[in-house]
């Protein structure tokens, strides 16, 4: 891989290692140590920078595992020469000094799905390689990190769950305007189906296309803690799920990307809570939670 390429990433790999391991120094010794793996890679990979950021987290996992006891979190500041004030304010929302306190106490499995998907927007589908679990079993480990942590500020899940909203009100109105305003122009929608290979829409004006008079049914939900979205299943049957989307943003609050499963094991293992009223899926099923009213 050339040098070039690698120090592009640079930044990004020191901010994710920093933040699995809780120290400056073992997220460069961790970096260090994917770079020695990288010069023995070519430079046919699609997609170096996320190449690099699994082999740099399956690294982070190894060192956690090694420790075999807790380690105090330090303050870590990975320096982005080319990051602005609002990818750093993105980054200081989600890893506040609540979450530095609780990370330390997480298992090492937990601690790294949290921060790959919750902090860095990695795909559940790429952590469970990193893990070596299936995708619904990654989902439900982030969700057990995400229930200690519980660190999302009440004003950016709001803002985040209005944009959703606004979103799918576009797509039911065919509104592709507001579906565009409302997308990173490089966003990215993906689907997942049981033996199938992915579907990927790429950049902003064919996903609003693709959305356009869609999500008649589509409700704003909190899946297992972070925004998305849920599709009933129209035969309605047991209440039971159709599709979920995971939603990411950007620093400034667009959607970068969405990544809707059909697949049925993680459809039965997903927690659904809907944002205006309160439903969960539990065992496949999208009904009133016992404890509401």
């Amino acid at each position: 891989m050339q040098t070039e390429i690698f120090e592009n990433a640079r930044p990004r790999l020191l901010a994710v290692a920093g933040r699995i391991l809780g120290s400056q120094a073992d997220a460069e010794d961790a970096v260090q140590q994917a770079w020695i793996r990288s010069a023995t890679v070519d430079d046919e990979i699609d997609n170096p920078t996320a190449w690099l950021t699994t082999v740099v987290s399956h690294i982070c996992l190894d060192m956690l595992r090694a420790r075999r006891e807790t380690v105090p979190i330090e303050t870590v500041t990975a320096v982005d020469r080319h990051a602005g004030p609002d990818d750093e304010a993105q980054l200081a929302d989600a890893v506040g000094s609540a979450l530095d306190a609780v990370l330390a106490t997480l298992a090492p499995p937990e601690r790294v799905a949290f921060v790959l998907h919750d902090v860095f927007g990695v795909p559940f589908d790429d952590v469970a390689t990193i893990l070596g679990k299936s995708p619904a079993a990654a989902r439900q480990v982030a969700s057990r990190a995400r229930k200690r942590v519980s660190v999302q500020p009440p004003t950016a899940s709001s803002t985040r769950a209005h944009t959703v909203s606004a979103f799918l009100s576009a797509s039911r109105d065919g509104d592709f305007r507001a579906l565009v305003d409302l997308l990173d122009p490089d966003a990215v929608f993906r689907t997942f189906a049981d033996d199938e290979a992915p579907a990927l829409v790429d950049g902003a004006p064919a996903i609003a296309e693709a959305f356009m008079f869609r999500a008649k049914t589509a409700l704003t939900v909190l899946i297992d803690g972070t925004i998305g979205v849920a599709v009933p299943h129209p035969s309605g049957e047991g209440g039971a799920l159709y599709l979920v989307m995971d939603v990411t943003f950007t620093p400034t609050g667009a959607i970068a990307g969405i990544d809707a499963t059909l697949r049925a094991d993680e459809l039965a293992a997903v927690e659904v809570v809907a944002v205006e009223n309160t439903y969960s899926a539990s065992g496949n099923n999208f009904g009133r939670r016992a404890d509401s009213k």
